[in-house]
């Protein structure tokens, strides 16, 4: 039969005792420990009970006052907003992208520009000998920083090294799946050895505030490499996005414990590295004179940044039985084929016998449903090969019913096409009642929007 456990309690600091003592062993009072009875237990139970003999938590509220973290601008405006003000102290970033995207050339310009500012900064390699990456910061002009550089695979000797002195404002690890820990087996870059480096740097970054960045690998299909956890881990995951062909490179926020997920930040590859774009829209816009069939310009927004993009469609005939294609780059093909289904159901065009190929210009990813009627505009202009107004733009969410609803920041997205020269956009009619610096033509339903663009009103 179990027997009633006994247990002295201290009731200064709740430590825990199977045996009384004059003194608390561990805050040192005396007189404190008080005896407790427990119910009668098992051995099983007294083993496997969490109940007890654990620290108790200081509980706070959620009115407590509380400062603002602390934060390492950069010096690169573009990163800075992506970050949403720079980095935080005690943080941990992972970023990710395609080989050869820019990923180290970013990191290596933003801890030049940190070091140069007075911070102490380390950058350590696992890819790369400290020679290599001397010389890429002597081809970006940055070879005067004075960043501490390491080319090391092993987390206990970086570890080590961090820790004499006091720690640096910022550590890079380029990349965490070349790190190695030697507290489990396994190669470099496996399940186990990714969790567990990153796990040692993060619990380093939290104890000792500084701001650790770690570089991912990505799959074949753009995520990051490694397990799902390390996404959960971190407290900030950037995407590094491009084409290679394209000069133009955005850092996306997917994750932000500090700041919102909706910034974007927009670089250009140039032969000095990657330099900051003010105004994105002129990379994603074809300068021409005279209007195209199939073109229509829409106002992107990204975060609080509007982006003008060039929406190209192109509508080819196919002779009678013949499968027709639908080909997509930069948006949703199923939003696509919910497009050409209305178009077809409540607008009565048919694109049944024509292949329909859609692209945004310059590489750009869209993902806005704002879209959508920009999209059928380029439709219906390459299907009756009428243009569309180079001085114009267009955009607006469509129902299935027909319907275009309006979207959010439609003010901002017109004061941006207005900045840029645009004098006439085609909106929601939600948007016309209001004062706006472009002349607004609004559409109820797609049916009124295909009628105006096929002259029929």
């Amino acid at each position: 039969m179990a027997k009633p456990q006994k247990r002295y309690v201290c009731q200064s600091c709740g430590s825990v005792s199977h045996r009384w003592a004059g003194q608390c062993v561990d805050c040192s009072e005396w007189n404190t420990l008080v005896e407790e009875s427990t119910g009668p237990v098992t051995p099983f139970a007294a083993k496997h009970n969490l109940q007890g003999g654990g620290r108790a938590l200081q509980l706070v509220g959620l009115d407590s006052e509380i400062a603002l973290p602390d934060r390492l601008p950069t010096g690169i405006a573009e990163l800075d907003r992506a970050l949403g003000g720079g980095f935080v102290e005690g943080s941990a970033t992972l970023i990710g992208g395609d080989p050869g995207i820019g990923k180290s050339t970013l990191l290596l310009q933003a801890a030049a520009k940190l070091a140069l500012a007075g911070h102490s900064v380390a950058y350590v390699s696992g890819e790369e000998a400290a020679d290599q990456v001397r010389l890429r910061a002597r081809r970006l002009g940055l070879g005067t920083a004075p960043v501490m550089l390491a080319a090391a695979t092993s987390v206990r000797d970086i570890l080590t090294t961090l820790s004499q002195g006091s720690p640096p404002a910022l550590v890079v690890i380029d990349s965490i799946q070349t790190m190695h820990s030697d507290l489990i087996e396994g190669a470099p870059g496996t399940v186990s050895q990714v969790r567990a480096s990153a796990q040692e740097l993060i619990r380093f970054a939290k104890e000792r505030g500084t701001a650790v960045v770690l570089v991912g690998h990505v799959t074949k299909d753009g995520s990051i490499a490694g397990p799902r956890v390390l996404e959960h881990m971190v407290d900030t995951v950037l995407s590094f996005e491009g084409e290679r062909s394209h000069q133009y490179r955005i850092l996306r926020a997917i994750k932000n414990r500090f700041g919102g997920t909706d910034e974007i930040g927009v670089f250009a590859m140039m032969e000095e590295g990657l330099t900051e774009v003010a105004n994105p829209s002129a990379l994603f816009l074809t300068q021409r004179d005279e209007g195209v069939t199939g073109t229509v310009v829409f106002p992107a927004l990204e975060g609080t940044r509007p982006v003008l993009v060039e929406i190209q469609a192109l509508v080819v005939r196919l002779a009678s039985g013949a499968t027709p294609r639908r080909a997509v780059v930069g948006w949703d093909s199923g939003r696509l084929a919910m497009i050409l289904a209305v178009l077809e159901a409540r607008c009565g065009l048919s694109f049944s016998s024509s292949e329909v190929y859609l692209n945004i210009a310059g590489g750009y990813r869209v993902q806005d449903p704002a879209a959508d009627l920009a999209v059928a505009a380029a439709l219906i202009s390459a299907l009756s090969e009428r243009p569309v107004a180079i001085d114009s733009v267009a955009f607006g969410e469509v129902a299935l019913s027909g319907e275009i609803r309006p979207v959010a920041h439609g003010g901002l997205r017109l004061k941006e096409a207005g900045k840029l020269g645009f004098e006439r956009a085609m909106v929601p009619a939600a948007l016309t009642g209001e004062k706006q610096p472009l002349k607004l033509t609004g559409f109820k339903n797609l049916g009124s929007f295909v009628d105006h663009m096929l002259g029929r009103g």
